[in-house]
């Protein structure tokens, strides 16, 4: 039976310094004294982490916090210090250099903050250029570039070099680029914070719907809350190279395991994260308005204000499995309650 789990790290290091191996075989869970003291930097520590097959998974921090770290060592693109690391059942740190070669070729996906577009290319050459290293047969390749062109909404600017293209277009070009050889796991580092607001919120929603498309399994790194509680199935917090708490983005809401989450998450408007399931009682009304349990609150709230004091709560059956307080939405809406 194939392991549910797509990408898996543990005890993951990555010490930047002299002799950071021999260090971390002699003192094999050092605190951040002794790493400095021995004039090291411990930019990831002891990282443990499951991603789930057809996943978002975000990683989350402040600059400095080791997140693109993590999805660097994650991705082999730099070699971290110990620990294991698994691609469903593979050693991902013990293949050999023409198997790693091929796993980038075929099974992974990147785009980053820098688009990293080739500026004497085409947006149709750009999204080429990955196939044709894969060695794909010339008809198959264009035929798969223009099938991805038109997923990221592209036709009519095939012959548009990256310099004619605006901030947002040049992004679906590299989401273009890197979907082109149809990996299973992609990862994207912080890909839409250069864009303006707008395009930001444009991409977030391409990003959106291209995965309830593809259902890819993804690392996401961002710092922005908002842009994490849109997209993410799960969150992982990051503060100063170490995993804080890794939760669903209700979850670090309602049960924050440190109080750096608990800052990390105060400022995020609760009723666009918390379900109906986790604020209502478990009274069985006889109610005309009822509301799914598993609605975020935001989009149901004005349902609710306008019906009255309470409305029914029913799962995915249509069942009442409980009640909401209208009041209780109110506080939310106004920031004074979970």
């Amino acid at each position: 039976m194939p392991n549910a789990y797509h990408l898996r790290c543990k005890n993951l290091w990555k010490l930047y310094g002299p002799k950071a191996a021999e260090f971390l075989r002699d003192n094999p869970n050092p605190s951040h004294e002794q790493i400095q003291l021995a004039g090291l930097v411990g930019a990831v520590q002891q990282a443990n982490l499951e991603i789930k097959a057809g996943e978002t998974f975000v990683i989350m921090g402040l600059s400095g916090s080791g997140k693109s770290t993590l999805v660097r060592c994650l991705s082999r693109l730099i070699t971290s210090t110990a620990g294991e690391l698994y691609l469903d059942d593979q050693d991902f740190l013990n293949i050999s250099k023409d198997e790693l070669i091929n796993v980038r070729r075929h099974k992974m996906g990147m785009v980053f903050q820098h688009f990293a577009l080739l500026p004497h290319l085409t947006v149709k050459d750009n999204i080429l250029f990955p196939l044709k290293i894969q060695g794909r047969e010339k008809q198959v390749a264009l035929k798969r570039t223009a099938e991805v062109i038109e997923l990221v909404g592209l036709q009519g600017r095939e012959d548009y070099f990256p310099s004619q293209l605006s901030g947002g277009q040049q992004q679906r070009v590299g989401i273009a680029r890197s979907l082109a050889s149809e990996p299973d796991l992609w990862f994207l580092d912080e890909p839409f914070s250069a864009l303006d607001p707008l395009i930001r919120r444009e991409m977030q929603d391409e990003f959106i719907r291209l995965q309830k498309l593809l259902k890819k399994t993804i690392v996401f790194i961002t710092h922005d809350f908002d842009e994490a509680i849109r997209l993410a199935d799960r969150i992982a917090i990051m503060q100063a190279g170490k995993i804080i708490q890794i939760d669903t983005p209700e979850q670090l809401l309602l049960n924050p395991a440190t109080a750096y989450v608990e800052e990390f998450t105060h400022l995020v408007p609760r009723a666009k994260v918390l379900s109906i399931a986790s604020i209502m009682c478990n009274d069985i009304i006889d109610s005309e308005s009822s509301v799914p349990a598993t609605s975020k609150v935001v989009d149901v709230a004005e349902q609710i204000i306008a019906h009255g004091p309470q409305s029914a709560v029913i799962d995915s059956s249509g069942k009442v499995v409980g009640s909401v307080q209208r009041d209780h939405v109110v506080k939310i809406l106004l920031g004074s309650a979970l």
